[in-house]
């Protein structure tokens, strides 16, 4: 066993053990990647590259930030886990910590995305029932057609991605579903019996990086606020400084006040938080919202053996100092500009390429070409060869999120890559 875990191994050689032990339930880019640092990741031969997809934006702060590692040193050779069986000297100064950064009374931690969704919905349901008097077992959840929040049975009950769904039934009822952005659909699903709140992204990532459109959040929450039905905003992919504010929900603000009740903000009633809660060091998630929605919690009724646990909870209070330290609201709201202006001017000189389009450093472009095609993965493979690491989504989409402590040259230069590795593959 030491000696399995001690050997050298190519590229080759972890790819195919992966093949033989690892269940098949991904399909990777063919790179082995065997350190990172910052914008960079190398693989076991030594080759390097820009990271242009941040671990689907959980590496918003960069690889192995010297801030966030060393927290994680320093409470692992403290204390790592007590459970929620007793309290701990670390989760009461986090809870603190992230409800003040976030402005909610209350945080219910756990430790991955899913995790996180499944939670809220939970509590969305017994507030209906306790708080709303919607009759018990009745409640309704209004979802978008296009959502991903994660895979469990009950998340993908109302997924309309056939992979992620097909032959894991029978599935969980008690889902709406309606067309991502569109208000006079979500207006009529609120006028049904029993409807207790909206489950929401506000940019659909792994669809292929859809914005809706402008003032479309915004109504969307004051519709269901009119309603009396919750609005869940999940935030695990967009927030955490990847759209140019530190939420999604905040806009495009100055973030001057920590988006304090800023003119383009809108407050979610239940806000979803993941990925780069941790910038990728730990498992961390959140669940937030005020003592009216939270307090139906009681003992027992929800909770995780690691959620809450003092490592992850120390590791992301660095990771959301780091966040202000660095001012990468402002980076990533910077960047993402200079992306789209580059990549506007390449498309109207390519064939290959029809549009892009995103907020902040999460952007995606669309390939001309069938999604049951295999260019966006093709040219993905083309751009590794290049140096630079991206994926496909949904067939003809490739997605592109760098950590967000990019430079603008850096930047200039994956653009270069890009658009050299475009215009190389349509010859």
């Amino acid at each position: 066993m030491e000696a399995i875990i001690n050997q050298k191994f190519t590229s080759q050689d972890a790819i195919d053990l992966e093949d033989k032990h690892g269940a098949h339930n991904y399909h990777p880019l063919p790179v082995v990647l065997a350190k990172g640092e910052g914008v960079y990741v190398w693989d076991v031969e030594g080759k390097k590259y820009f990271d242009f997809l941040s671990a689907y934006s959980a590496v918003n702060q960069g690889h192995c930030h010297p801030k966030i590692v060393g927290a994680l040193k320093d409470q692992a050779e403290t204390l790592t886990l007590t459970s929620r069986a007793f309290y701990n000297d670390v989760l009461g100064p986090y809870e603190k910590y992230i409800t003040e950064y976030f402005k909610f009374d209350k945080v219910l931690p756990m430790n991955t995305g899913a995790e996180a969704v499944e939670t809220a919905i939970k509590i969305c349901r017994k507030w209906a029932y306790e708080k709303k008097g919607i009759p018990e077992n009745e409640a309704k959840i209004i979802v978008c057609e296009g959502n991903f929040h994660g895979r469990t049975t009950t998340i993908v009950s109302f997924s309309n991605d056939e992979d992620a769904r097909k032959n894991f039934g029978p599935y969980t009822p008690g889902f709406i579903k309606i067309p991502y952005n569109d208000l006079a659909a979500l207006e009529t699903a609120l006028k049904e019996e029993n409807v207790a709140g909206l489950l929401i992204e506000p940019i659909q990532g792994e669809a292929g990086v859809f914005v809706p459109d402008e003032g479309f959040i915004k109504k969307a929450a004051a519709l269901c606020k009119d309603a009396d039905a919750l609005f869940i905003a999940d935030e695990i992919q967009t927030g955490i400084a990847r759209t140019g504010g530190l939420l999604r929900v905040c806009g495009d603000c100055s973030c001057e006040n920590k988006c304090e009740q800023q003119a383009t903000y809108t407050r979610p009633d239940m806000l979803i938080l993941g990925k780069a809660i941790s910038g990728g060091v730990f498992p961390v998630s959140a669940v937030l919202a005020d003592d009216g929605i939270m307090n139906v919690i009681k003992p027992g009724q929800h909770g995780s053996t690691f959620g809450g646990n003092p490592l992850g909870a120390k590791v992301a209070m660095a990771a959301l100092d780091v966040i202000y330290d660095e001012n990468l609201i402002q980076n990533a709201r910077k960047l993402g500009n200079i992306f789209r202006e580059r990549m506007e001017k390449f498309i109207a000189t390519s064939d290959l390429i029809k549009l892009v389009r995103g907020k902040g450093l999460l952007n995606a472009i669309v390939i001309n070409d069938s999604p049951d095609s295999s260019t966006a993965w093709d040219l993905c493979v083309a751009l590794k060869e290049n140096g630079l690491l991206a994926k496909p989504t949904h067939g003809n989409i490739i997605r592109f999120a760098p950590p967000l402590v990019m430079t603008e040259a850096q930047l200039h230069e994956c653009c270069d890559i890009i658009e050299k590795t475009i215009t190389d593959f349509s010859k």
